[in-house]
């Protein structure tokens, strides 16, 4: 006697029961759900029973499931971390997860709640204090990341300028490169003016000559990928104005603190992620892009995402806060719009207003002169190592560095492997994306970087190799 299967029915959606499933056939006239897909080929459909494991239907089966998986990882707080490259490692403040772990903000998605519970205005002191960090201004509610952030400031310039060739200048990270390639095809032209090998910063007159009238903008980050700060943001944006394009400068705005903000030496627009603003490594999460402009219409109604103001209401001394030119979104005019504007990274945006209302003007430079001298020192240290060299030791560094190990005749996998069995995570492995660089690493000392600690990394470089 064979046993009858039952039917599966999921314990959290309703619709699986099969008396449901029934009735909305019913109810749409159809004789089972393959009619909803008949615009996909067959030969697209996946026929058979995926492989997948049998469900668990206890929450306590769940939970033991993840443990196991999330007891396999070892975390920045059980490990000396010397890694970033896109994601780091900052201080992260008690009172930055108290607020965002708070219910009113804990989902605060994009679309309109059934009601605000401060929300809004959270979001509203967040921008100001970008903008202010800036000297910007207008800062949108945050995007998904900063390679989103910079791939639609990009396509916001070439809107604005009505063109269609996009410069971009410096080493740029590869995957952000990628992101920014993807974004603006089809439609519009990237033209890479990659540094010099040598000095480590891209060379003004080649610049020149890859700007034509059909230029948009020219893309320029501070610091840069490996690390190099860019003094001569002037000469960059002054080029791109004189033949009719804009500058877009990606900033890094942690450290704003000791750099000359990019507005104040002639971008148009800057752009970046937030992540080291109060907001933990989280296994690639935790990132939000910022987009700010100066308050002028040309710009404001190129935002393809979500503004904030405040406007006083009916009450006197009562304000309100909400959204600036909402017809320009995809919200109001659905296909129409200049982007698609999905769910924002809203959570972390109140999560670094909360971060920046903490750190003050004063502590933000306090944190920048520290990340800058500890990278210094750092740099100074790894050079002492024998068999490592520091690239671009001239130039000046934030957060970041480069240093050589091919004359150590090992890999700079290798090199990693043996530092993480001593507690230690090694530079991220420039070596497949930036061969020119040879057998390289980058290196990041953040605030939370003691000397002993990079002392150690130093002394067990050395022991290692």
């Amino acid at each position: 006697m064979t046993q009858r299967r039952q039917p599966f029915v999921h314990p959290y959606i309703p619709n699986s029961v099969p008396q449901a499933k029934e009735e909305i056939l019913a109810e749409l006239n159809a004789e089972s759900a393959d009619e909803f897909y008949e615009d996909i080929p067959q030969d697209l459909r996946v026929v058979n029973e995926l492989n997948l494991p049998e469900p668990l239907l206890s929450e306590h089966a769940l939970r033991h499931h993840i443990d196991g998986l999330l007891a396999k990882n070892q975390s920045a707080s059980e490990l000396l971390v010397f890694r970033g490259a896109g994601c780091y490692h900052h201080f992260v403040p008690a009172v930055c997860d108290e607020v965002n772990r708070r219910s009113e903000f804990l989902t605060a998605y994009a679309g309109e709640p059934y009601d605000d519970h401060g929300r809004f205005q959270a979001l509203f002191e967040y921008t100001s204090m970008m903008g202010e960090l800036l000297n910007m201004d207008v800062v949108n509610v945050p995007t998904y990341d900063g390679f989103q952030a910079a791939a639609t400031a990009l396509r916001m310039a070439a809107r604005i300028t009505d063109r269609h060739q996009l410069v971009l200048c410096g080493t740029i990270n590869p995957a952000k490169l990628s992101k920014i390639q993807d974004y603006c095809r089809p439609g519009l032209e990237v033209v890479l003016l990659p540094s010099d090998p040598i000095a480590g910063i891209p060379d003004l007159a080649q610049l020149e000559s890859l700007v034509t009238d059909q230029t948009a903008a020219v893309y320029l980050e501070n610091p840069g990928f490996l690390g190099i700060i860019e003094g001569r943001g002037p000469e960059f944006a002054a080029l791109a104005h004189r033949h009719g394009a804009l500058c877009v400068v990606a900033a890094d705005p942690i450290s704003l603190g000791v750099l000359t903000p990019p507005a104040d030496y002639g971008a148009d627009i800057v752009c970046g992620d937030i992540q080291p603003l109060g907001i933990h490594m989280q296994y690639g999460g935790g990132h939000a892009g910022y987009i700010a402009t100066r308050d002028e219409e040309r710009f404001v109604m190129e935002y393809p995402s979500r503004l904030f103001g405040i406007a006083p209401t009916a009450v006197e001394g009562e304000y309100g806060f909400g959204d600036v030119a909402y017809e320009r979104t995809s919200f109001a005019v659905r296909e129409q719009g200049r982007e698609w504007v999905g769910t924002a990274a809203a959570l972390w945006g109140i999560t670094a207003g909360v971060y920046l209302a903490l750190m003050g003007p004063s502590g933000m430079v306090e944190l920048g002169e520290t990340i800058l001298s500890r990278t210094r020192y750092a740099m100074g240290q790894l050079e002492k190592t024998s068999g490592l060299r520091v690239r671009y030791r001239e130039q000046p560094h934030f957060r970041e560095f480069v240093v050589n190990v091919d004359a150590t005749g090992s890999t700079v996998a290798e090199i990693n492997d043996r530092l993480l069995e001593r507690g230690i995570v090694g530079g991220h492995d420039l070596s497949a994306s930036l061969p020119a660089l040879g057998r390289s690493m980058l290196i990041c000392v953040t605030e939370v970087h003691r000397q002993e600690d990079i002392d150690l990394l130093a002394h067990t470089l050395a022991e290692v190799l």
